[in-house]
């Protein structure tokens, strides 16, 4: 029996716009006044309204083919359906998500690792996120090497492409082909536009 693919999913920002909608003591929406609640929300339902289209794609892409883990700003990987509060959600506002910052690189170093361990060496460990920069690829690379992939069909296309590309994939149960990171292009033209779905 094959192993479950393990899907990384990148952050959602918490400190634009929609965070604010959350962070306001006006909010009476029904998220916003769980997230007040001791018991919160999920990581994944805060994350979907934090993003939008991109990070539902990812999720519900990630949840018909594999294990969704999330990348966060300061405490590595995390279960989608782990527990925060509005409390935890101004923490990770507050962390800047760069390479080079130890309160983001040191829990996703810690918990990489951690997740390498109990996978095993032969195990499918694939980011859903950009590649084109450090911010995940670093990281990520020095714990999983080869064995870390993205979709090939990421490269050229926009935020708010991926993420429709991913819902689509989800619905129609169509999963994409992956590449390994490692000596990947990076950058590309940007494909053909999606035909709408009827």
């Amino acid at each position: 029996m094959s192993r479950p693919r393990v899907f990384l999913l990148s952050p959602a920002h918490c400190g634009g716009e929609r965070a604010a909608l959350l962070f306001s003591t006006r909010a009476s929406f029904e998220l916003a006044r769980r997230l007040r609640e001791p018991e919160g929300a999920t990581l994944g339902e805060v994350f979907s309204f934090l993003s939008g289209l991109y990070f539902r794609g990812k999720l519900a892409y990630a949840e018909r083919f594999g294990v969704p883990l999330v990348i966060t700003p300061n405490t590595g990987l995390r279960p989608a359906d782990d527990r925060v509060t509005l409390d935890a959600l101004r923490s990770a506002a507050r962390v800047d998500i760069h390479a080079a910052n130890p309160r983001y690189r040191r829990p996703l170093l810690a918990s990489a690792r951690a997740v390498s361990g109990t996978l095993g060496p032969d195990a499918d460990v694939t980011l859903l996120g950009s590649i084109a920069s450090d911010k995940y690829v670093g990281v990520l690379l020095d714990v999983f090497g080869e064995r870390l992939t993205f979709p090939a069909a990421f490269v050229g296309r926009g935020d708010m492409s991926r993420g429709g590309l991913l819902l689509r994939c989800a619905r129609q149960g169509e999963e994409l082909d992956y590449v390994p990171v490692a000596g990947a292009a990076r950058h590309g033209p940007r494909p053909p536009r999606l035909t709408p779905v009827r």
